[in-house]
Parts: structure tokens; sequence; C-alpha cells
């Protein structure tokens, strides 16, 4: 059953090499694609399932014991973003079948996607802190290309900023490993944990604590190392920004929740302090941006931003009430911005414009999209009981467990300008008097990218409403993460 541990990254990975070949057939780069993230899809779900039933699984290449060898382990939490990542890569790939263009589908826009998708599920499931940098570049790589595809003006200049900070944020992580290294003599993610226990260096293990947050908070987009984001994530196609927007930040929230609670929790009083006031700065940095534009994208993109620093948030508490929301929200994040970004897709396709000033009246000619925009809206805000609501919850919870009193209520309030911010978009867009309409709308078309948007919100409504159905395996994941030795446990054991 250990096998099902790597087919999330095989599949993905094998069907992205043979969609290299016939690119200029659209049929079969479509329909391949889809396949291939089905039987994914199926194979998460069954590592889920196995995972929940029998504890971590874990497999080490080649016949080095622990730690020697290279270990990819499945716990609660990795299985879990691995069937999210993969349900949501394949309605994002559905949708920009009438969406990203044939030019584009005809460049190896699909392997693009299929790569990444490696790279992701790569970076979930590693046991091996220097395998997470390698499987950040093999998304970071695939995403080059998804950026630059189709050659636009603003997508070139974009580009070249999102890769210099990338390329100096890789560099930076080297370093920070191989300083990690120096100290621990380990790259073995578990035997990091217990080496870690068991020195009495915590000062120089707090400043590769720091060092490892700056690393990936500039991957996660905290602040003030979110510069890049906004203006790099709205330069590429809707398809490629939902991608992006439900998938790649969220790898650098999750190295932070990793490391933050599997081995660096010698010093809480610095380190998580530190971690907590960062995550509030970001909340409220992502609650101006969010209000200050009457762009469309940029709204949803700084609320990529202010969702970051309320999971941070969630972990900076270190208990396990927290730990749990903290989970519960990076996964409902994950669903409904994939959604938002292709509702607005639909919204910027049917008007011709990102400008909110220029739009208006849509609830008298696509009601149906109104309502699902508006059932969006209210679950990115919290509003129960959507999908936000338990997770903010229970994160606000642990944060008064804690003691913090004033930056809990200030995670509630902030819940009040994410509503704001997205309303603001349901009043100028879909309201008053009829704004800018496309002169090229096609029935089919709009009907092709209406059709996997419907479904992805029914998913997320599906998320929020279903919550005692999901709770146990949210338990299951806070349980890892507040206690490190069921997670070393079980590599250490489980490479013998």
């Amino acid at each position: 059953m250990n096998n099902f541990l790597l087919l999330p990254i095989i599949i993905p990975f094998f069907f992205g090499m043979i969609l290299m070949f016939g690119q200029k057939n659209i049929s079969y780069q479509r329909v391949t694609s889809l396949v291939g993230l089905l039987i994914s899809i199926v194979c998460a779900f069954l590592l889920l399932l196995n995972v929940y039933e029998n504890g971590p699984q874990v497999v080490t290449f080649g016949d080095w014991p622990v730690p020697f060898g290279i270990t990819m382990v499945a716990d609660s939490i990795s299985s879990l973003l691995v069937l999210t990542t993969l349900t949501l890569a394949f309605f994002i790939v559905w949708y920009g079948f009438k969406s990203i263009g044939k030019e584009r589908e005809q460049f190896f826009y699909y392997p693009g996607v299929m790569f990444i998708i490696t790279g992701v599920n790569g970076a979930f499931t590693t046991g091996d802190i220097f395998n997470l940098f390698v499987f950040f570049e093999v998304l970071l790589m695939s995403s080059y290309l998804l950026i630059v595809l189709g050659g636009e003006k603003a997508q070139l200049r974009e580009s070249i900023k999102y890769i210099l900070v990338n390329v100096l944020s890789s560099a930076f992580f080297v370093i920070t490993v191989a300083f990690l290294y120096s100290v621990v003599g380990t790259l073995n993610m578990a035997d990091i944990s217990i080496k870690i226990a068991e020195l009495n260096q915590p000062g120089i293990l707090t400043v590769i604590a720091v060092l490892f947050l700056l690393v990936f908070g500039m991957k996660a987009a905290i602040f003030p190392l979110y510069f890049w984001l906004p203006s790099a994530y709205a330069a590429p196609p809707i398809p490629v920004l939902a991608l992006f927007g439900a998938l790649l930040t969220k790898v650098g929230v999750y190295a932070i929740m990793r490391t933050y609670t599997l081995f660096f929790t010698h010093d809480l009083a610095y380190t998580h302090e530190l971690l907590l006031i960062l995550s509030v700065i970001t909340i409220l940095a992502g609650c101006i941006g969010a209000l200050a534009h009457f762009d469309v994208k940029q709204i949803i993109i700084y609320n990529i931003v202010i969702a970051v620093g309320v999971i941070l948030f969630g972990v900076a508490q270190m208990n396990e009430v927290a730990l749990e929301g903290a989970m519960f929200y990076l996964i409902h994040d994950m669903i409904i911005k994939a959604a938002l970004f292709m509702l607005i897709g639909i919204v910027i396709y049917v008007t011709g414009t990102t400008n909110l000033r220029k739009m208006g009246g849509l609830m008298k000619t696509y009601p149906a999209l109104g309502w699902f925009y508006i059932i969006a809206a209210f679950g990115l805000a919290g509003v129960p009981p959507l999908s936000g609501f338990v997770g903010k919850l229970l994160i606000v919870q642990g944060g008064f467990e804690a003691g913090n009193l004033w930056s809990s209520v200030f995670i509630l309030a902030s819940s009040i300008a994410v509503l704001l911010s997205v309303i603001r978009i349901f009043i100028y867009a879909f309201w008053g008097e009829q704004g800018t309409i496309s002169p090229n709308v096609n029935p089919s078309t709009y009907k092709g990218l209406f059709i996997p948007t419907m479904l992805l919100v029914f998913i997320s409504v599906a998320y929020g409403v279903g919550t005692e159905w999901i709770t146990p395996f949210m338990d299951h994941a806070a349980k890892m993460l507040i206690d490190p030795s069921i997670y070393t446990d079980a590599v250490m054991k489980g490479g013998e």
C-alpha cells in the first residue's frame, strides 16, 4: 500500500512526459491531461484513507537505511494537500479548455501543468529538507514556462521580476540548508527533529529558524516579502492565475507549518512570536491592498496575502485547536481561491475588462454567475456554514487559549475587510446600470467556463456544510502537527 504514496507524484510526471508529444493535437492534450489527473485523484484518495487507517506511510529509496536514503512520507497533512491539489488541477484544466487559448494549448501548456503538480505534490510528501528544495525547483521551473506562455508584454515584464525573486530565494534556501546541515549533520526531517532535541545550541538554531522563515516566507508571500506577488500573478491568463493562486503560495505555507511544528520548537517565545507578528502585519497589508484596488484580479490576489497571514497565525499559536483550524483554513483557501479566480475570469470574459468602475448590471443578464459568485464570496469571508467559517473559528479559539486576545480579535475583524473587498466586486459588477459587455461573448464558451466553476463552488459549499465528516481527518492532521514524535517514529521505524 506504500506504493500509493509515490503515485500522485509519478503519474502526473509520466503524463507530463507523454504530453510533450503531439503538441498540435489539442484533443489528445486535453483528454490525456484529464485522464492523468483523474487517475491521480483516485490514488490520492486511497492514500488518504490508508494514512487515516494505518498512520503515516514511508518509502525510502534504495537499500539505504534511514536517515541516509531519500525518504518520502505521507501523513494526514500531506495526503490532504495532495488530494486537494489534484482535484483543483482537474477543474482548472477543464476550465482552461475555453479560456487558455489554442496557441498556448499547442505550446506545452498541459505538460507545464503536469510538471507543476509533480513539484507541488513532491514538496508536500518529501521527508528530506534538501529534496524539498529540489521539488520547489521543479514547480518553479514549470511556473516559469506558464507565466510567460503567450509572450504578452505584461507577462514578459513580470516574469523577469518573478524569476529573479525566486532565483534569489532558491540560492538563500540552499545556503540555509547548508547552515542547518553543518549544525545537525543530517537532511532527513525526522532525524533533524530528533537531533535538534538532543543538541544544546539554541542560539544558532534560532538563527537558522528565522532564515528558513525568510526563505519560505518569500515563497508564501508574507510581509514584507509579498511585494512581487500582486503584479506577477496578475500577468498570466486566468487558468494559470488560478493554479498559482490556489497552490504555489500554499507550498511555502506548508513548509513553514512543517518546519515550525516538527523541529523549530526549541525557542517558541522568539520564533513563533515573530511568526505571529509577521502574520498579523501580513493580514493588515493584504486588507489594505484588497480594499484599495478596483481591479478584480488584484482584489482576489491581495486576499491570497490575507489568507496566508490567517493560516500562519494559527501555526504560531502552537496548540492543537489552532493547528486544526490552520489545516481547515488551508484546504478551504486552496479551494475557494481557485473558484473565485475562475469566477472573476468569467466576469472578465463577459465584460472585456478587469476594471470594476466599467462594470455593472450583470445580475440582469447572468444571474446564475452572480449567485455563485456571492456564495463563493461569503465562503471566503467565513460566513457560516460555508467553508471559511470553521477554520477561522478554530484559529481564533486557539489564539484565545494561547493568551493572544487582541491579535485574535484582529483576525475576526479582518473577516469584515475580506467581506467588504469581495462584496465590492459584487456591487460594482452585478448591480446598478449595465456596464461594458464584450461583443465577443460566445454562449458555448460561457457554458464551458461556468460548468467547472459551478462544480468547484459546490465542492467548497460541501466542504463547509460537511465539516462533521471532514473533522476526523483534520483532527488526525492536528495531532500529527502538535506531536512530532508520531512523524519521527513512523519515519525512523518505517524506513528500516
